[in-house]
């Protein structure tokens, strides 16, 4: 009796999965990423859905710390969002796991973004989002700490060497931290890092698979964070990168990496600011950046993955996304180039160093256990900015550590 109360049980909850499916065929759920679904956006999901009759797109708002978590949460029960706004370095663990469907990108779709951005996406030669967000950093400085401390002021460095000597000539001639170093157990941490290892063209892991971090370059970077370390602000371990502009902002620190939404911020203050691309280690091969895009993923088991492709690259295509990114105040870089980008920088030139770096710029390294990656970089960096370990020694140990994770 009970087996057959099992099976029927489980007959009811086939038939009733079956409606399911049936029912929603003609709807797009989206874990939407925020407070709020952001006007462009709602512009246009209407658009979509009057040229698809029928078809409805129903957004889920969900805050950043729990919308991913929510995502994989549902995906692993069996009851999948449509589609998801997700970090990019997620993919390759979804797409492992058989969570999500390929997004494959033709040739002209690929040529129409900036170099690199596509490889944010790719896991074996196969696309498995579409971009929705990128950013990347710049250097920005304090022009008139850097006159306190008798440099000029019109001359941001341009090497690591050239910002390891103007951080110790702000510190030494005024007090006050040359630069801000974020060093704090947060995932930034390991962003900020990683901007210095693509400024030395350097990387973690190739295209293989294989761990390439114990490298002349990447072992320069961190060599370069213990140089610096000692002209940054006191207890590195104890700010991520928001508080370090939050002192940036009120004057207290004389460099800092940061994204175009600092560039707005700045405008209301009195700081007589500038801003450049990121200074070079000697092995760079030009400007460059971590590369950091979020993505919309698709997830396997919704009914209706087909169509979720197709909106996804809907509302990411040229038009709608250059709206949407193109608002400022978000910290957002352009992930295409285009007639608009062009006048955007001519209004505000301040945005050129965000893009210069893009072509040598490099994408967030690819794990499958992205949290081990994350937390691997975040211990090497914290033991070296706190003497605990010496740039070779703590390098050779993440390397090691990473082969777990990859």
């Amino acid at each position: 009796m009970k087996l057959g109360l099992c099976a029927a049980a489980m007959m009811g909850s086939t038939m009733l999965g079956t409606l399911s499916v049936h029912a929603a065929d003609k709807e797009i759920t989206w874990i939407y990423c925020g407070d709020k679904i952001d006007p462009i956006h709602e512009k246009y999901i209407k658009e979509w859905e009057s040229k698809n009759e029928g078809w409805k797109v129903s957004p889920e708002v969900v805050g950043w710390a729990q919308c991913q978590d929510k995502a994989t949460t549902l995906a692993a029960a069996g009851t999948p969002a449509s589609m998801a706004y997700v970090g990019s370095r997620t993919l390759k663990e979804f797409a492992q796991n058989d969570m999500i469907v390929p997004i494959p990108m033709t040739d002209e779709e690929k040529k129409s973004y900036y170099p690199n951005i596509v490889d944010t996406v790719t896991f074996d030669g196969t696309q498995w989002g579409t971009p929705v967000a990128f950013s990347t950093k710049a250097l920005y400085w304090n022009k008139d700490l850097f006159k306190q401390a008798g440099l000029d002021p019109e001359s941001p460095p341009k090497t690591w060497a050239e910002e390891i000597a103007d951080a110790k000539a702000i510190k030494e001639k005024t007090g006050i931290a040359g630069y801000g170093l974020p060093a704090k157990t947060f995932d930034n941490t390991m962003h900020q890092f990683m901007h210095w290892v693509y400024t030395n063209n350097g990387q973690v892991i190739d295209a293989d698979g294989k761990i390439v971090m114990d490298s002349p370059q990447v072992l320069a970077a961190l060599q370069a964070y213990k140089d610096i370390t000692p002209y940054s602000e006191e207890g590195p371990t104890a700010y991520e990168q928001n508080e370090v502009r939050a002192i940036f902002l009120d004057g207290k620190i004389g460099m800092m990496q940061s994204s175009s939404g600092a560039a707005k911020l700045l405008q209301d203050t009195k700081i007589n600011w500038g801003v450049t691309t990121l200074p070079l280690g000697p092995d760079a091969k030009g400007p460059g950046t971590l590369l950091i895009t979020d993505s919309l993923a698709v997830f396997k088991g919704s009914g209706v993955e087909d169509k979720a492709v197709e909106f996804a690259k809907y509302i990411t295509s040229p038009g709608p996304q250059g709206e949407y990114e193109l608002q400022g105040g978000a910290g957002l870089t352009p992930l295409r180039p285009s007639e608009k980008v062009d006048e955007f920088v001519k209004k505000d030139p301040y945005w050129q160093p965000f893009i210069d770096g893009i072509t040598s710029g490099g994408p967030e390294p690819l794990f499958t256990d992205y949290r081990g990656f994350q937390n691997v970089m975040i211990q090497m960096v914290q033991s070296v900015v706190t003497g605990q370990a010496e740039p070779k020694a703590a390098l050779e140990k993440a390397s090691a550590a990473l082969e777990e994770y990859k």
